[in-house]
């Protein structure tokens, strides 16, 4: 099967367990793979046949936009809901990476939906 990959798209969400922390939008990266058959547009050139990832990093983009989360747990879940329901691939993995804690470079989930 085939995948396209997104990797560290920055996003700004408000996400976060305390109020404050949900106040402002703050920077996360996304990773999404999409597993979908694209073999019928790596030989038709027609981007009609696959997953359009410029149309997927958009929509990424605005996502957030009047929502927020307390976890990214449930976040990364919303993604991959959202993916999955407007582009029916037969798989999604999200991975959210935060920033919170100094000492460390990220804290990052993932969360994988699958068509059954």
């Amino acid at each position: 099967m085939s995948k396209i990959t997104i990797t560290d798209l920055e996003v700004f969400y408000c996400v976060g367990v305390t109020d404050e922390e949900r106040a402002q939008p703050q920077r996360l990266l996304l990773t999404v793979d999409i597993t979908f058959d694209f073999s019928v547009a790596a030989v038709s050139d027609r981007i009609t046949k696959t997953i359009n990832y410029f149309e997927v990093a958009q929509m990424l983009l605005k996502f957030g936009e009047g929502r927020s989360w307390k976890l990214i747990e449930k976040l990364a879940a919303n993604v991959a809901d959202a993916i999955f329901n407007e582009y029916n691939p037969q798989a999604v993995t999200v991975v959210v990476k935060k920033f919170p804690i100094p000492q460390a470079s990220h804290v990052s989930v993932t969360w994988t939906t699958k068509r059954p």
